[in-house]
């Protein structure tokens, strides 16, 4: 075990890459995952849930014509990352990833440093103007065009005290006509009384926070925009493009545009 108490912590993005089959993780992280999947076993689909989504969400904005995207909360690099999937579509759209995890972004950063299109920036959603007025997010986005903002299972690691609608009201403040708002987020409309007592524990025990809301609250995120059908759904069920296991229930998502 490293003396890095750091590294001595199970980390959101860390416990993700291993359950998607990534390296970059600890046994601190691996112990979190793996007593996660024993206790909830719905918990093992959740990362497929949420990378599916995001890819089908993506692909929508590139046909809708978007190419410009800020992937909030990006946490670490997987297989298809969001630079490729765009900038394989058209070598002119721009990507901004953001994390306040430096390492991260480091990771980012090394992937992408020869690519004119897309920087990694630390920086804390809490704070969106620390976001919004980075040079290198300045000097690669143009707010006056329309722009995708993903928020995939990042606003479920804010507490509510630390007030996400303030976070998302400061980006569709900001975006021009024709933007759009991704979320994916956890809800705690179908869990159990059991899972959640579950949940809860594990968080307390191991430090890591994920914010289970109710569907108005993760429906409020979109006020001022248009919901784009099917509407606020289970991740599995925002436009399938083949066939899929049973949703969890525990992810709803959505895409709103800003007229």
């Amino acid at each position: 075990m490293s003396s890095d108490p750091k590294l001595n912590r199970a980390a959101s993005a860390r416990i993700l890459d291993f359950a998607i089959g990534g390296k970059d993780n600890y046994s601190a992280d691996r112990k979190v995952a793996i007593e996660t999947f024993e206790s909830l076993p719905a918990s093992r689909l959740l990362p497929r849930e949420n990378r599916k989504f995001m890819r089908r969400a993506v692909r929508y904005l590139l046909d809708a014509g978007v190419r410009q995207f800020i992937d909030v909360g990006c946490g670490l690099p997987g297989k298809a990352d969001l630079h490729e999937v765009v900038l394989g579509a058209d070598p002119d759209a721009r990507v901004v990833y953001v994390d306040i995890d430096p390492v991260s972004v480091v990771h980012f950063q090394a992937l992408v440093h020869a690519v004119p299109g897309a920087a990694a920036i630390v920086a804390d959603a809490r704070e969106p103007r620390s976001i919004l007025e980075h040079e290198d997010l300045v000097g690669l986005i143009d707010l006056d065009r329309p722009v995708a903002v993903l928020m995939i299972s990042m606003l479920d690691l804010l507490l509510d005290e630390e007030d996400p609608e303030a976070t998302v009201t400061a980006f569709k403040d900001v975006m021009a006509p024709g933007s759009h708002l991704v979320v994916c987020d956890f809800t705690d409309e179908n869990l159990t009384a059991q899972e959640r007592a579950i949940a809860d524990r594990l968080m307390s025990e191991h430090g890591v926070v994920v914010t289970f809301r109710p569907r108005e609250r993760i429906a409020g995120f979109f006020d001022g925009l248009e919901l784009l059908e099917p509407g606020l759904v289970n991740a599995p069920e925002w436009r399938p493009d083949r066939a899929h296991e049973p949703p969890t229930g525990w992810l709803l998502a959505g895409i709103g545009r800003k007229p």
